[in-house]
């Protein structure tokens, strides 16, 4: 039976093993929060259970300029408002690492340190993880210097000298992109070719602030208590040089944090679970939303969207499984 009480107790710290919700999110990010806000106000009952800081990913930029809507600030503050905001429709959260899931039948199934939860439908909001390079440097400056999102951060570097590391076609996308603000362009790929497709690299080296340093790697992003240099060195020649640069943009993959998932549901080639446009899984009473799913553009605004979706897919699918049934 759906509950439709827009108001909820303060999240309890460790759920009810007994009580059945009607929808359970993992991940809160602004994928999650959303379709947790959503949920609830649809009057559904709903629990989030998260790992970490509200916000997902966002939560490590130390400033977000393109959440429409959103007071400007860091992705840390714009997560505790997106929970709050939730919060005070109904949404529960519950703090916990997620250890085991079940997703076939009738009742979808979570067991973490905090509890088991058990509800009709589960909205996969688990993210996705950016390759690092592992190199010394890269986590100190990550959010001062160090970021893998040019969306999100290229206009802070207008008229700056910023490296872009990658070749494919994501690292030739977003370099291109970052010659809208930066003086200077240098794009880093360990390879001898890009491995983008070839309209992206015309696209790319057509401008003259671009530089390329093809066949080498960086080993390690230099600075105080910011960026201010890489070092460089030559894969076939082996040796070092050191450029000053003001950022760095990492665009070598992401990594779906499917691990709970990956054999219940339909992932494609890349690791991400399949979605249709109502961001159904093949697994009824499913979804997957924001950067986990195939196809995510890796924004606040289209993970939000995935979110508003797929509460308002399950609070449809609830009403026709109640009637039906």
């Amino acid at each position: 039976m759906l509950s439709f009480s827009l108001t909820a107790p303060a999240a309890p710290a460790v759920h009810d093993a007994e009580r059945v919700a009607d929808v359970l999110i993992l991940g809160g990010g602004p994928a999650g929060l959303t379709a947790g806000l959503y949920a609830a106000r649809n009057g559904l009952d709903a629990v989030l259970l998260e790992r970490g800081l509200p916000g997902g990913q966002m939560a490590g930029s130390e400033a977000i300029e393109n959440c429409p809507g959103c007071i400007e600030g860091s992705g840390a503050a714009i997560g505790a408002r997106m929970r709050d905001q939730a919060v005070r429709f109904g949404l529960r959260i519950v703090t916990t690492q997620v250890e085991r899931l079940q997703l076939q039948g009738d009742l979808k199934r979570a067991e973490s340190a905090a509890g088991v939860v058990r509800a009709r439908t589960a909205i996969i909001a688990l993210g996705a993880q950016p390759r690092h390079l592992g190199v010394p440097g890269e986590a100190r400056f990550f959010g001062r210097g160090v970021s893998t999102c040019a969306t999100c951060d290229g206009p802070f570097y207008r008229d700056k000298v910023v490296a872009v590391v990658g070749g494919g076609d994501a690292a030739v996308q977003e370099a291109t992109f970052l010659t809208r603000f930066a003086r200077t362009v240098i794009v880093v790929h360990r390879r001898e070719r890009f491995r983008a497709e070839q309209i992206l690299q015309q696209r790319l080296l057509e401008h003259s602030s671009v530089h390329t340093r093809m066949q080498h790697a960086v080993d390690e992003i230099l600075g105080d208590e910011q960026v201010l240099g890489i070092r460089l060195r030559n894969l076939v020649t082996g040796t070092q040089e050191e450029l000053a640069v003001d950022g760095v943009f990492v665009f070598i993959g992401f990594l779906p944090n499917t691990d709970l998932v990956r054999d219940q549901v339909v992932l494609d080639e890349a690791g991400s679970i399949q979605t249709d446009g109502q961001m159904r899984t093949n697994v009824p009473g499913v979804y997957a939303v924001g950067d986990i799913r195939a196809g995510a553009m890796r924004q606040i605004v289209t993970s939000a969207a995935d979110g508003a979706i797929a509460a308002i897919t399950a609070t449809h699918d609830l009403a026709a499984a109640a009637v039906t049934g």
